[in-house]
């Protein structure tokens, strides 16, 4: 009796490698991945057992992937809305602690209730931010990313996303700045006779404006900028904002401080995940450590690497939120592992509403078939780089998770992209 259970378990194993045989074939042997390094990790969640590994226990840069990290921070350490600021109240004055909220006055989120609560208080403001550690850009950032969009400050009280956004209807129309308070460091005339796009000088806030303002078709122009941040800047943008004094006190943090709520989280979560916000993701981790009554990159990510990551089969090099350092490095079979993580927190539906949705939504909304979404999943990319890690529904109805890396390529992301897209497609459409 034992030898027959021996036997059919031997079977049973060998029958299953077979079928995912062909899908280790491929990355061996496709001619696609013969210039770079490529690891991938594939695991069935209902038998809960890896199906295929190459090169699942190397490190790679992850990029973006490493947002999945900071999505993980947020769900097993803030509640179902976002601590907005904690504040005192002192005779006649107000004191406010940043959270690291990223939200606040945020073009491209709703609107909470954390205006008007400013707007209404009868006491004297000031922003104090001694429960802050850290700097202004990430480790291992590029230098020259301060102009781009995608690099705002890491800042422990932001306004407006950090960026100011610049926009004009028509080609003939005026330059205008968002917020206005960036009107006039605006020059009225570039110095820079051939430049297409707002360039702001690197340590101060002036902003050169275009030469020339380029309308493509019905598009209007748009360019997103980051401010340069500080404490004085921070106090006067929200005067401005709430049209009353603010000012600034260098008072430690108080632990009775009470706390005011701001957006709900799954919107945060949701705006991060599927357009791959940058600063979302690194104020994520200052809104983690807030639960410890601090503001520190460095705190968060240790603390999440010492308990909710110390089960992970390789340890993460984890230095940002969002995965703009090349510092990063996690292995295929790690971020498996946090996907069952996060399947395990919260439920499917929800989940899948909050990643991007191959062929639907996100940054994979194209290289898919379109109907009913098969892929959610997380991209990364930079130079020689292309990562998406996620939950892939096939046509049989198995729930599989899975870590595709490339990197060290020397052709464009997009060709990756693709071929990543159709690698993914014949495993929904096989299995």
């Amino acid at each position: 009796m034992r030898l027959f259970s021996y036997i059919w378990i031997f079977l049973f194993l060998l029958t299953g490698c077979a079928t995912y045989r062909p899908i280790q074939r491929e990355l061996l042997r496709h001619p696609a991945l013969a210039d770079h390094f490529t690891g991938f990790a594939l695991y069935d969640w209902e038998s809960q057992k890896m199906l295929v590994q190459h090169n699942a226990d190397r490190y790679f840069t992850p990029a973006s992937n490493t947002k999945l990290f900071s999505f993980y921070a947020g769900l097993t350490t803030l509640k179902d809305s976002i601590p907005a600021l904690r504040y005192v109240v002192r005779g006649d004055s107000m004191i406010i602690w940043g959270t690291g909220d990223g939200s606040f006055l945020n073009p491209d989120l709703p609107k909470t209730a954390v205006l008007p609560f400013l707007q209404n208080r009868p006491e004297k403001l000031f922003l104090s931010f001694t429960n802050f550690s850290g700097n202004r850009l990430g480790s291992g950032w590029a230098w020259d990313d301060y102009n781009d969009y995608y690099s705002p400050e890491v800042t422990p009280f932001p306004l407006y996303g950090n960026i100011v956004r610049f926009s004009a209807p028509n080609r003939s129309s005026q330059l205008l700045a968002a917020p206005s308070f960036f009107q006039d460091s605006l020059t009225p005339v570039s110095r820079r006779p051939t430049s297409l796009n707002v360039q702001r000088d690197e340590f101060r806030n002036q902003f050169d404006r275009p030469h020339a303002l380029v309308i493509s078709g019905e598009r209007l122009f748009r360019q997103d900028v980051p401010f340069r941040w500080s404490p004085g800047l921070a106090a006067q943008l929200l005067a401005d904002t709430l049209n009353r004094t603010v000012g600034l006190a260098d008072i430690p943090f108080d632990r009775s401080a009470k706390t005011v709520y701001g957006l709900p989280a799954d919107s945060l979560y949701k705006r991060m995940m599927q357009v791959s916000d940058n600063m979302l993701a690194e104020h994520l981790l200052l809104l983690a450590s807030s639960t410890h009554d601090t503001i520190s990159t460095t705190f968060a990510l240790e603390k999440m690497i010492q308990n909710q990551l110390s089960d992970l089969p390789d340890r993460p090099i984890w230095v940002d939120g969002s995965g703009l350092s090349r510092y990063n490095l996690f292995t295929p079979r790690s971020l498996v592992v946090l996907l069952q993580k996060i399947y395990r927190t919260i439920p499917e539906e929800r989940l899948f509403n909050i990643l991007a949705a191959g062929g639907r939504s996100g940054t994979i909304r194209s290289g898919y078939k379109p109907g009913q979404p098969y892929v959610f999943a997380k991209s990364g990319s930079m130079s020689g780089v292309y990562n998406l890690s996620g939950y892939l529904i096939t046509k049989k109805g198995k729930l599989l998770l899975f870590s595709m890396m490339h990197n060290s390529f020397p052709r464009p992301v997009s060709e990756m992209r693709k071929w990543t897209a159709a690698f993914l497609t014949e495993i929904h459409e096989r299995y």
